[in-house]
């Protein structure tokens, strides 16, 4: 009865619309995926005794897409857009299970596209996809995530734009710590971006800044009695996590956060591609946190206070990417370099602060293959890392199907003194000892992990696009380092994805 109902009310607002706006144009896009997985990505089969793998082996997944424009000319329009999952197969809370009747349906985007009168400057404003501007390889900052934004762009001339962003990822969500304490202080998180972009002949510049105010209650699950976004480690990905459960944070009303990129793109040299990208973060000290030091020995954990921790993080970013284009195919090659923790937790975190990034040189430890449902959903930034890689992309030998093949090394560039802090930041019983938290990989200067990856996709039809993606990663992680921290097995990580998407 409730889907008869919501179908008879959309119908009603697609009546209504027509008859009340008959001028408008309204346009359908959207995509089917289904996706199916059969893989080990944990890095450990146990951990002090627990065995690490919490995912079954094989997983069937699908997800639906629909975006709806109501275009009333080329300067004024309106967007939204549902997404219907992820829905595993067989899993009730997902609307998969037998019956098929649960509540799964989604807003991912709703903006408004306008034009200023009499200008051409361009305002998109509502809850829409922002990603910074990136080269090689996609952005390590803010990337490909839905936020609620006012974005506004002109274009001076053929060479010459700017793009001007305000936009609000989080407010509101603190429900407050005593009755002392009102819900919904000072937990706002604000951004403000400004980029130039500069196109001239085989050259593509855009230098990017972005000021970031954080209210200090806005990453504040992890304070007992206080409800937040997420419960952010210290070390973790979350780069305004302060706090983590068992220590008091300390700190000021709000902090300040600064980014600048330099992304260039080099086409003038065809038929070569050649990418540079740097970035640079910084979030100010917003107070000190108790950091603990534990060892394992003898079946055993040992700790002791060490030192009250900073929360300033600040570090840096290059990567790079240079390709050449043939008739059958195109190799290249990629690598990044990227600042890491030193030993001392007195001065922060010596890592590049991020809001929303999944590196995607790489395809089980970095492309996030969601609707798979399976194994390689680490999405896992360059933070505290370096690497580099050689591939072939868009290999071709039959007609609409193309490989990709790749073989990438990648280190860390964090003091392996850090490890030290790993078990008490983390809960070891429930992941491996170097994965700060659930989706972040921390990597010392001792460890690495080597990946090789083979992706095919074969165009069925115009509209149906079935992928099939195998990766095997070599676990290199050093033992020295880390068994001191706790008691653990390590394994290499395999994944098999085979996907189909229909696009209309």
């Amino acid at each position: 009865m409730k889907k008869l109902t919501t179908l008879a009310l959309a119908a009603a607002m697609v009546m209504g619309a027509a008859t009340c706006a008959s001028a408008i144009d309204f346009k359908a896009k959207g995509q089917w995926q289904f996706g199916f997985n059969v893989g080990d990505s944990t890095m450990t089969s146990k951990v002090n005794g627990h065995h690490t793998d919490t995912k079954d082996i094989f997983g069937a997944r699908q997800r639906v897409r629909l975006q709806l424009d109501a275009v009333a000319s080329e300067a004024l329009s309106g967007t939204v857009f549902f997404e219907i999952g992820h829905q595993n197969w067989g899993k009730g809370g997902d609307g998969a299970a037998m019956g098929a009747d649960d509540t799964v349906v989604k807003v991912r985007q709703a903006y408004l596209d306008w034009v200023v009168p009499q200008t051409d400057l361009k305002i998109r404003m509502g809850i829409q996809n922002l990603s910074l501007p990136s080269a090689a390889g996609d952005g390590n900052v803010l990337d490909n995530t839905d936020t609620a934004a006012i974005v506004a762009s002109y274009q001076f001339n053929e060479n010459v734009g700017a793009t001007l962003m305000w936009a609000r990822p989080y407010n509101d969500n603190f429900t407050g710590r005593s009755s002392g304490r009102t819900a919904g202080a000072l937990d706002n998180v604000d951004l403000f971006m400004l980029s130039v972009p500069l196109t001239f002949d085989g050259v593509e510049v855009t230098p990017w800044v972005m000021y970031g105010m954080i209210g200090k209650n806005a990453f504040s699950a992890g304070e007992p009695g206080k409800t937040g976004v997420n419960t952010g480690e210290a070390l973790g990905n979350y780069p305004f996590g302060y706090t983590y459960a068992g220590n008091r944070y300390y700190g000021n009303g709000y902090g300040h956060a600064f980014w600048a990129g330099l992304p260039i793109k080099v086409t003038a040299f065809d038929p070569f591609n050649i990418e540079l990208d740097i970035n640079y973060g910084y979030v100010s000290k917003m107070g000190r946190y108790d950091a603990y030091r534990y060892a394992y020995t003898s079946g055993a954990y040992d700790y002791f206070y060490t030192q009250k921790a900073s929360t300033k993080r600040e570090g840096w970013l290059v990567k790079a990417l240079v390709e050449y284009k043939m008739d059958w195919g195109t190799p290249g090659i990629f690598g990044w370099y990227a600042s890491g923790d030193d030993s001392n937790m007195k001065n922060g975190s010596e890592r590049m602060p991020y809001l929303y990034a999944e590196q995607k040189f790489t395809s089980m430890m970095g492309e996030d293959v969601a609707y798979t449902g399976g194994h390689t959903d680490m999405k896992l930034s360059l933070d505290g890392s370096w690497g580099v890689g050689l591939q072939i992309r868009d290999l071709t030998f039959v007609e609409d199907l193309k490989h990709t093949l790749r073989v990438a090394y990648y280190g860390g560039t964090n003091d392996r003194k850090m490890a030290r802090y790993a078990n008490y930041l983390t809960g070891v019983d429930t992941r491996a000892p170097w994965q700060m938290n659930k989706k972040d990989l921390y990597l010392t200067e001792k460890d690495g992990i080597l990946e090789f990856n083979v992706n095919s996709y074969y165009q069925l039809y115009e509209n149906l696009k079935m992928g099939l993606e195998l990766a095997y990663a070599v676990n290199m992680m050093d033992n020295n380092t880390w068994d001191h921290v706790a008691s653990y097995s390590k394994q290499d990580m395999w994944s098999a994805d085979l996907t189909f998407t229909y696009s209309f």
